[in-house]
């Protein structure tokens, strides 16, 4: 059957349009450098394009390849590309689109790497950077310069879980004739497809939701059209941060197991969320799928389901939040997401702790916000786990 007439879970299982020459149940780990030629004319069609086969790992990978077309089908894009991690996608990202001189309007609280490496080295470049809440429209509109030849964001926002509008942001770049790229980790393309939103690039972390199980380093970029892939995949093979077959094979396998995962893991985060919103020592919740959520209703409509992500602040502030974190039991104190794990971190002195405490306070990370990554133990150990160790503050 063709992977059109697929639903979601089924293509998690049969998307990737591979055969191997032996008929393999799973696409096999093609552990190799390089690849034959039938013959010169062969090897000179690969090297001209006129031939889709394969010439060297760095370029393309029979198993890399099938992970590329999978997760393309489930965003829905023209093609996939597979980068070492997502750090790497994102700079793919960045030297396809951005030159000396040009400007870039990104969301404030996006992925804390994504920003310092903007901050502290693009900028040596010429490049010019504007940090604002993409939630707020008339802010990203007033940014727009005549050099802006990017508009960047991340929904939910990391870690903040601040939700902006997809369809206005695409309208507002493409009204002013740039793209919009969107890191899609924190969802997976399970609860939100930003290509279907108007959305020209989507990038993933694969090591979080798109892997599952915290054993690889991953990252993806789909193009909706094939003028995007083109150039984005220049920029891959050139900038040689290629993924390498046995991650991509591992990557692969965990996929498969995406929407059940995710279906557990928010069925969890649901109720743990509305357990830390009626604990005494709680300060505040932010989950998409509680009520309480300041764009609850965009969430509905642009998500097909909450998530597995969500910030609390523990009353007493970064004190209690150590108490916290430090006597959970369950619960990993680790950075990272998406795995069958539930993990718990301290934003501002980790994963952000490189943005200055002026760009932390403006992007509302503020020093008692603690991020709660659910993952699919039972959910009542993970809540006891929570309230035995919120007894100890």
């Amino acid at each position: 059957m063709s992977s059109e007439k697929l639903r979601f879970d089924s293509k998690l299982i049969h998307s990737g349009g591979f055969e191997d020459a032996l008929g393999s149940a799973t696409t096999p780990i093609y552990q190799s450098s390089t690849f034959k030629f039938k013959s010169a004319d062969h090897g000179a069609q690969c090297f001209s394009g006129e031939s889709d086969g394969y010439i060297y790992t760095r370029i393309s990978n029979p198993t890399i390849r099938e992970l590329e077309n999978t997760v393309a089908d489930l965003e829905n894009g023209f093609g996939g590309i597979a980068t070492s991690s997502g750090m790497g996608a994102i700079n793919t990202m960045y030297m396809a689109y951005l030159e000396q001189g040009a400007h870039i309007i990104s969301h404030e609280a996006v992925y804390g790497p994504a920003r310092v490496v903007l901050e502290n080295f693009w900028t040596k470049f010429g490049v010019e950077c504007t940090f604002l809440d993409t939630a707020d429209l008339n802010a990203v509109k007033a940014a727009l310069q005549p050099n802006t030849r990017l508009l960047y964001t991340e929904t939910p926002a990391n870690p903040t879980i601040g939700i902006s509008d997809l369809k206005a942001l695409a309208d507002i770049a493409h009204n002013a004739g740039i793209p919009l790229v969107v890191d899609n980790t924190f969802c997976s393309p399970y609860l939100q497809k930003p290509l279907d939103l108007g959305a020209d690039v989507v990038l993933h972390s694969m090591t979080k939701f798109i892997n599952g199980h915290a054993d690889i380093v991953a990252g993806m970029l789909v193009a909706k059209k094939e003028e995007d892939y083109n150039k984005l995949r220049t920029v891959m093979v050139n900038l040689g941060c290629n993924m390498d077959p046995l991650q991509a094979f591992q990557t692969r396998r965990g996929l498969k197991t995406l929407a059940i995962r995710i279906d557990r893991a928010q069925e969890n985060a649901i109720k743990i969320a509305e357990y830390l919103e009626q604990h005494p020592k709680i300060e505040w919740v932010k989950y998409p799928g509680l009520k309480s959520h300041p764009q609850y209703d965009l969430a509905q409509q642009q998500m097909s389901g909450p998530g597995a992500m969500m910030s609390f602040e523990v009353k007493g502030g970064i004190g209690s939040g150590k108490i916290l974190m430090d006597n959970v039991k369950l619960a990993l104190l680790a950075v990272s997401l998406g795995g069958i794990e539930t993990l718990i971190q301290h934003p501002a002195s980790m994963t952000h702790s490189k943005m200055t405490s002026e760009s932390k306070k403006i992007a509302g990370i503020t020093d008692g916000l603690v991020r709660l990554a659910v993952g699919i133990e039972n959910v009542e150990d993970i809540i006891n786990d929570l309230d035995q160790a919120l007894a100890k503050v």
